[in-house]
């Protein structure tokens, strides 16, 4: 997918600036964004935080202002834009950061029409907005701590008479079993690349970075649920690796 041009349309009143020099960052590894655009009334001292913000990585603001007391009117921009961007046949996908279950409707609509939809949010996003994503990514992990080394992590977890950073919860354990036994060949083996992207598709948000590590295979082996095989494929050292329940 990291030929795609993506729209990325961001609602600026339930979204926080701290994190958007690193979801930009996330956003390349997925697409080009080709379309930077965000939604506010600008004459609000509340998103006052914004402006340098939007300098610095060159995103469109887009002036909506509030009509009614109560109600965020950015949201019907952003919605009307979308169609518009969508029919204009520019982009391949598109970024919807908001932690607003209003753009459920839209999110749908958009993967009914064909396009990849990532969206972007607090972790208080409401689920229905999550489910309506390929992909949902919680932007309080941009800039959370990665557990390179887990057996480090709870060395010092021990010694501190703290539990681990990490906690693989048994939900997430289920859905890995019940993926790794789905997509296992006749000795039960399966290729972890096809993992990953057979349990987005069962739950969108999920990311190893959500539990600390920055990479599946770490998680996988933390969870002490599953057999790690790594085979050589004799081409520039490259080597894939299956995984099976144990």
């Amino acid at each position: 997918m990291n030929e795609d041009k993506l729209a990325v349309l961001i609602d600026a009143d339930n979204i926080p600036y701290a994190n958007v020099k690193e979801m930009l960052e996330e956003i390349a590894k997925n697409g080009t964004p080709t379309i930077k655009r965000i939604y506010a009334d600008w004459t609000k001292p509340t998103v006052s935080g914004w402006k340098n913000v939007l300098l610095e990585n060159a995103i469109t603001p887009i002036q909506q202002y509030s009509y009614t007391t109560g109600k965020n009117s950015s949201d019907s921009a952003m919605i009307i834009d979308a169609m518009d961007i969508l029919y204009s046949g520019k982009v391949n996908g598109f970024c919807i950061v908001s932690s607003d279950s209003d753009f459920t409707r839209l999110a749908t609509r958009l993967r009914e029409a064909g396009m990849t939809v990532i969206g972007f949010g607090e972790k208080k996003t409401p689920l229905p907005f999550i489910s309506a994503c390929d992909k949902f990514i919680y932007i309080e992990i941009l800039k959370a701590p990665i557990l390179e080394n887990v057996e480090t992590v709870k060395a010092n977890a021990k010694n501190k008479k703290q539990e681990p950073l990490s906690k693989v919860d048994a939900e997430t354990i289920r859905i890995l079993t019940e993926s790794v036994n789905d997509l296992a060949d006749e000795n039960g083996w399966t290729f972890l690349a096809n993992l990953g992207n057979y349990i987005l598709k069962k739950k969108p948000d999920f990311d190893p970075r959500n539990y600390g590590f920055l990479k599946l295979l770490p998680l996988i082996k933390d969870t002490k649920k599953f057999d790690i095989d790594e085979r050589e494929t004799g081409v520039n050292n490259i080597r894939h690796i299956y995984v099976k329940q144990k």
